[in-house]
This record gives C-alpha cells, structure tokens and sequence, in this order.
C-alpha cells in the first residue's frame, strides 16, 4: 500500500522483548504489575511455610502446656534458631496473608466491576493494596515484637 495515500493505516509500534542484561535497568514496571508479582510470591511463601503455620496453630490451640512452650519458643528461641528470627518469619506470613488477601479482593473487584477495569483505576488500586498491606503488617510487627 502506497504510504501518502489517504487510505494507509499508519505503522504500528514495534514491541520487543526485554533484554535482561541491557534495559533491565531503566525499565519501570507499573504498579499494577509490582502487586501482581507480589501476588504470586505471597502465595508461594504461604504455601512453602505451610508446615510452620500448621505447627503454629497445632501448638497454640492444643493445650495450655503446648501454648506456653508456643511463647517459649517465639521469646527465646527454638534450638539454633533465634526468636527474633521465627518473628521474622511469623512477621513475613503476616504480610503475605494481609497482602495476598488485599490484592484477591482488588481482583475479585475488577472480576465483577468491568467499569473498574482501568489503567488509572489498575495504578490506583495497586498503589492503595501495597499501602493497606504494608500499614496492617506494621501495626501487627509493633504487636509481635512488643511495642505495644
């Protein structure tokens, strides 16, 4: 097709893929896309740590005796490990639970809401789910490790 006639569709953009090695570094992904990689890995760390959280639960809920040594172990440790460093793994769960439920409402969201489905309500979105996980999993590291 001649490109000055008036019926010639202008050309479209050419995509390539990401170079790893040589644009991964100017390369801004959106947040829409962070909380879904984020989405995935608190998933994954949920499912990986599943034997920890049914241990938790076993022991805090079994009997009084098993519930003081649940504190023992969180207080002073557990066999080489710290217990700062079980909070820390507790803490991690805490937030891929609070994060993984915010971005699965978000979702279900723009499932029933086609209106919502939006760049600007997709940034938007993203950027108030990283907002209420991070604010929830604070107040709750301020109650896990003591402060209140």
């Amino acid at each position: 097709m001649n490109p000055s006639s008036p019926t010639a569709q202008p050309l479209r953009r050419q995509f390539r893929n990401i170079n790893v090695v040589t644009d991964l570094k100017g390369y801004r992904l959106p947040p829409a896309g962070i909380v879904s990689i984020l989405h995935r890995v608190s998933g994954v760390l949920m499912f990986l740590l599943m034997p920890f959280i049914i241990w938790m639960f076993d022991t805090s809920v079994s009997s009084e005796i098993s519930y003081a040594r649940f504190q023992a172990v969180f207080a002073e440790g557990a066999g080489l490990l710290p217990g700062w460093l079980l909070k820390l793994v507790a803490l991690a769960l805490i937030w891929a639970y609070l994060h993984h439920f915010c971005a699965g409402l978000r979702h279900l969201w723009m499932d029933v809401s086609h209106e919502a489905v939006t760049k600007e309500f997709g940034r938007t979105s993203a950027l108030v789910v990283l907002a209420i996980s991070v604010v929830l999993t604070l107040a709750l590291a301020g109650k896990l490790f003591g402060v209140y």
